[in-house]
Order: structure tokens, then sequence, then C-alpha cells
């Protein structure tokens, strides 16, 4: 006997028949959705909602539990192919396959273009610091081929094919390096089940060296006026104050106080600041050639603020191309206008230590915590004294050597 329904109403004996289309056609509304089953084709069932949609139902068991599988509109869908997709659906049960199951994965599992974007969302944005620039890599590199694709479906020859198309090949290399985060953490979500990056080999690269010579650095300097107030300004901060692009190009007008500049080791989402490298908070002067530079521009908040309240972040390694290509001159890139700096200061007599402190490096032997503020005054005369250094060759005077060191002693 039918079991009663769940609201309490009773149950009507199964209906079944041989269904064609001017029956299913036929078929009126009631006030309680019901089936009437296939008695031609096993598992086929026309279901009619009290709203007068009528749709196509396999219904077969997996592990003893009932599975409801959607095959379409009867508007849509004739009696013959309906049977047509009902009898492959149900060959797949008999061969142990859950087709419910399996049509939810396929539906989910989306593109690469969607995947990049959950990962960006999900993880990336909150424990990656550098999430932007590997999300600039992903959407200028990877995007345009493989956005379309269904995830599952990229393969370790086109991401070989990437690396080849990537003419550089460190950029190649970072590429790579996002591409195999956004599937390791695909595979850990349950999104895909392999990562095509793994036996990829990365391109060989040899570690930067690059640091702009005496003669090269008024050319620089000068050259870095093409590429705007507020970016030329920008690389002009990074080669007097030798903090890393992304810091400065985040600067807040807020975390500077009596001419030190605080850069939290955590991030701030509501001010949009990364946060540093190392996550260690870090205290810098600010020379006074550093603060006359500042004192052109204007605003709140962002002290290089960029368009719609962004950064000029993604700005800054574009100029240093265009300055090399007007110069005529080896790639120089942002960062090493940092270890431009980081030479002046050994060069100027105050060791390495000093200007690991400056650069808030971990290594070299420093402790991971120290009291910054004891070095305060150290870390002032080095800082100006390095600015002087760059600075008199930035307008051409002859390089002062050691002489700016035993000008401020130590």
């Amino acid at each position: 006997m039918p079991r009663h329904r769940r609201d309490g109403a009773p149950a009507h004996a199964p209906r079944k028949c041989k269904l064609n289309n001017l029956f299913v056609k036929r078929l009126k509304p009631e006030p309680h959705a019901f089936l009437v089953w296939d008695t031609h084709q096993r598992g086929l069932a026309v279901q009619v909602q009290p709203t007068g949609q009528k749709s196509w139902k396999t219904i077969y068991r997996f592990h003893g539990r009932p599975r409801w599988y959607h095959v379409g509109d009867v508007a849509a869908i004739s009696i013959a192919d309906a049977r047509k997709l009902t009898s492959r659906v149900m060959f797949g049960v008999a061969e142990g396959k859950d087709p419910c199951a399996d049509k939810r994965a396929e539906r989910g599992r989306g593109t690469f273009e969607e995947m990049a974007t959950r990962y960006l969302e999900q993880h990336a944005k909150k424990r990656n610091k550098s999430w932007a620039q590997a999300d600039a890599l992903v959407r200028r590199h990877l995007v345009p081929k493989w956005g379309k694709l269904q995830a599952t479906d990229i393969s370790r020859a086109d991401v070989k094919g990437m690396m080849t198309r990537i003419a550089a090949p460190v950029v190649a290399n970072q590429t790579l390096a996002a591409a195999s985060a956004i599937f390791a953490w695909a595979i850990r979500e349950g999104v895909v089940t392999v990562n095509p990056c793994q036996l990829v080999e990365r391109n060989p690269t040899q570690s930067r060296e690059r640091v702009l010579s005496d003669t090269e650095l008024p050319q620089f300097w000068a050259a870095f006026d093409d590429a705007g107030l507020l970016v030329g300004t920008a690389l002009k901060t990074i080669l007097l104050t030798g903090q890393r692009p992304g810091e400065v190009s985040h600067m807040r007008r807020e975390h500077i106080v009596d001419g030190w500049w605080t850069l939290p080791g955590a991030p701030q989402p509501d001010l949009g600041w990364p946060g540093t490298k190392n996550a260690a908070t870090h205290r810098v002067w600010l020379p006074e050639a550093v603060c006359t530079l500042l004192a052109e521009l204007d605003g709140d908040g962002f002290v290089f603020a960029g368009a719609r309240a962004g950064t000029i972040d993604e700005a800054l390694a574009p100029a240093m191309r265009a300055a090399c290509k007007k110069l005529g001159v080896e790639r120089a890139t942002p960062h090493d206008l940092r270890r431009t700096h980081g030479t002046s200061v050994t060069r100027l007599g105050f060791g390495r230590d000093a200007m690991n402190r400056i650069q808030n490096h971990r290594d070299g032997g420093i402790a991971s915590v120290y009291d910054r503020h004891s070095y305060a005054d150290e870390i002032k005369r080095v800082m100006e004294a390095a600015a002087t250094h760059i600075m008199a060759l930035a307008e051409g005077a002859q390089p002062v050597g050691n002489v700016v060191a035993a000008k401020f002693g130590r």
C-alpha cells in the first residue's frame, strides 16, 4: 500500500502507462506534483507540477537511495529522445556510476577563469600579500588562452605552451608559479584532481646583481621625470630610501609621523596597506631630499594615489623599461633601485648590518625581533648620508666615496 505524503495527504498508487507525446500533452496539473511512469523505458517518468510545468525525470537507486536525474523539459525534449537519454543514464547506473553526482561535478567544476576568480577571492586576498602581482600575471598571460576552458581540461602541454609564449624567462616562471598555486588550491577544494603545472621545468635564471652606475644614476634621475609626477617621484623615493617598490607605492600619509615612516607588518585592508613582505613592522627615516619630493604631492591617504583610489604599483616596472629604452642601457627594474641604495650604504662604510636594518631584512645574522628604536639615531644618520650621496650623483657631482661617512660618523 502506498505511503502517505509528507504533508499527510494520501498517496496515489503509482501511475504507469506507455507514454506518448499526446498523452503527456493532455496531462492536467493537480494540487500536488505527481509522476507518471513510462512502462516502455525503465526509470523514465514525467513529472507534472501544480503550475503545469512538465519535465522528464530518470529515477534510479544508488547505494540504496533514490536519485532523481533531470533529463529536460517536456516542451524541449520528445518522448523518444527522453527514452534514449534515460537509457544512457540507466546504463551508467548498471556500470556502478552515479550519473547525478557526475552531472553535479560537471556543472560545478567551471572554467579556468571562474576557478582563478574563486581562488583570488576565497584564498589569495586573505593569505597572499603579493596577490595583486600574481593576479595581474594570470589575467595577462593565462585568462586570454585558458579562461573559457574547463579547468580540468587544461593539460601539461597547455602549461608548456604558456612557458614558450612568454618571452621573458622570469615572467614565465612567475606565471607558472601563479598558475600552480591556483591548481594546488583547487585540488584541496576538490575542484580538480590534477595540477598540470607539476613537473614543468622552470626557465633557468640568474640572480640579479644590477646596480645603477655613477654615470647612469643622473641619467635615470632625469628620465624618471618622463614617467609623470606620481610615478617619477615614487621611483626616486625607492632610490633614496631603499624600501621595497610595492611598499613605497602603498605609502600612507598617516604612517608618516615626525619624519619617520612606519610600515606596519600586518595588512590593513581598510587602508589598502598590504603589510610588509616579511610581516615585520618596520620604521625608516625619510631623508630631507625625500620630504622635499613628497611635499610636491597633494591629497590624503595614499601618497602615490593612482586612478580610482588605487596606487601606481603596476606603473613602476613599465616606467623603468621606458627609461632603459630611452637611455639605451641594460634592463633595470624598480627593485634594482633598492639594490642601488643598499650598495650606497655599504659603499659609504656603514656596513651590511646597517643596510639590513634599513631595508627590513631578516637575514645577515640579524635577530628576527629587536628594538628598532635603539637604532633610531644610526638609521637617521645612514639614511641622510646615503640620500646626500645619491643626490650628489643625480645632480652631476663627483662621487663622494667615504667622505660622507666620515662627516656623519657612526
